[in-house]
């Protein structure tokens, strides 16, 4: 850790103001229904607590919190040309529900202030403040803690602004691990083997990722601290395949596909690569594990019914369930959050979608329709969202979509392709 990241943690506080907030402020909706009407709500640009003046800054500030807040789906926020942008502005004669007041106080070389409001438009009520207080840098930081509690007060669930997803990019002509913000503001290239690079697993607690390497020859396993990169060790070098490792809940283990012994089948390790014990023998090529929330089970994919299909395993019993019966090339399981839905590809009519089954296999929904390649999805922390690949017309790039298949869209656009997300936890 260099001297300014912990000169930042130590100067980190929260303060929160009083709130006279009630249940009746929430609207508990689900926010990713079909006939939604999205919650228009007003973001004017921020103004210097010294100067009540607009700056650059202060129109920096209101833009992140007004996509960041419309990112989540529900909400609309109201362009702010019309109105000039301005704070004093007469909301009941604006079509907005809600608006946010922003304020700043920075001082070079000293603590710099941050405050938030948001009111509710037909009370005029403020039912959410928070008064940060930091260095300058943290402002991302405590903008996005803000936009999630104003997700939880609007509908009962804490937003995902905080949450990063990793993905591999070719942007140089060789896949190498990147992780992002939801928005793509914040691109931060991980591996930098200049070979290639698969299948990024992000810890539970967002401090380390896993990922498969083939620079030294082999599809070697590896994990690497995300604050510094040169603390990356080799959990795995085996021969044959080291990949796909799932963490487990708690984080001190991992379920990994080896094939060591000629098939790929796999293994509970430690996350030093000790081997704990050995899941599948032999029945099939068994790959693409993925826990359960509680960290009982896992869902993987096998072939030994003659074609992929998804299976479920008690990891402690071993006992295994087969859960897909509809196609004949069901992959890449994601178990999401809430534990209610596992979603996967299955290929269609020569192309592949994003599917979602219960874990009792009663529900099974296709959840996109466009043309192209949809494959490996991966579940938002709040699991009302989706985030996969999409290939089409020779480019690939990820997409989010709603839990129930709507509000599809393009996450972020840079150079390169972009496969293999994995949205972490908050």
């Amino acid at each position: 850790m260099n001297f300014l990241c912990k000169i930042l943690l130590i100067i980190t506080c929260l303060l929160t103001l009083n709130l006279d907030a009630t249940a009746g402020n929430r609207v508990n909706l689900d926010i990713t229904a079909a006939n939604l009407r999205r919650l228009p709500i007003a973001v004017p640009y921020f103004t210097d607590l010294d100067r009540a003046l607009i700056q650059s800054h202060g129109r920096e500030m209101a833009d992140i919190v007004s996509r960041t807040l419309e990112f989540h789906g529900f909400i609309k926020v109201i362009d702010p040309k019309p109105y000039g942008g301005r704070q004093d502005t007469d909301w009941t004669r604006t079509e907005s529900d809600f608006y946010v007041l922003g304020q700043y106080h920075r001082h070079k070389g000293k603590e710099n202030i941050l405050e938030l409001r948001l009111f509710d438009n037909s009370s005029q009520r403020m039912i959410l403040g928070r008064r940060y207080k930091g260095s300058w840098q943290q402002r991302r930081q405590f903008l996005n803690q803000y936009c999630d509690e104003v997700i939880e007060t609007l509908s009962g669930t804490p937003g995902v602004s905080t949450s990063r997803i990793a993905f591999t990019n070719d942007v140089n002509g060789k896949k190498e691990i990147h992780i992002a913000d939801i928005l793509g503001d914040r691109v931060r290239q991980i591996t930098k083997h200049n070979y290639l690079a698969v299948s990024p697993r992000l810890s539970p607690d967002g401090r380390k990722l896993a990922y498969t390497s083939y620079h030294r020859g082999n599809p070697n396993l590896y994990i690497t601290d995300l604050k510094d990169a040169r603390h990356t060790r080799a959990i795995s070098r085996r021969p044959g395949l080291n990949m796909t490792p799932s963490w487990s809940p708690d984080g001190e283990k991992m379920v990994i596909t080896l094939s060591r012994d000629g098939n790929p089948d796999l293994y509970l390790c430690k996350t030093n690569g000790t081997i704990i014990r050995r899941l599948t023998s032999k029945n099939g090529i068994n790959v693409s594990p993925s826990f359960s929330p509680d960290g009982r089970e896992i869902t993987f994919v096998s072939d030994r019914s003659g074609s992929p299909q998804l299976y479920i395993m008690d990891i402690n019993t071993i006992a295994t369930r087969r859960l897909t019966y509809k196609g004949n090339e069901n992959t890449t399981p994601s178990w999401s959050p809430d534990g209610k839905w596992i979603a996967y590809t299955s290929k269609d009519n020569g192309q592949y979608h994003i599917y979602k089954i219960k874990t009792d296999g009663s529900t099974n929904q296709r959840l996109t329709t466009l043309a192209g390649d949809h494959e490996s999805p991966s579940w938002s922390p709040d699991s009302r969202l989706i985030v996969f690949s999409r290939k089409i017309n020779n480019q690939t790039r990820l997409y989010t979509i709603s839990h129930n298949g709507h509000a599809l869209r393009l996450l972020f656009s840079m150079e390169g392709n972009q496969s293999s997300p994995q949205w972490s936890s908050r």
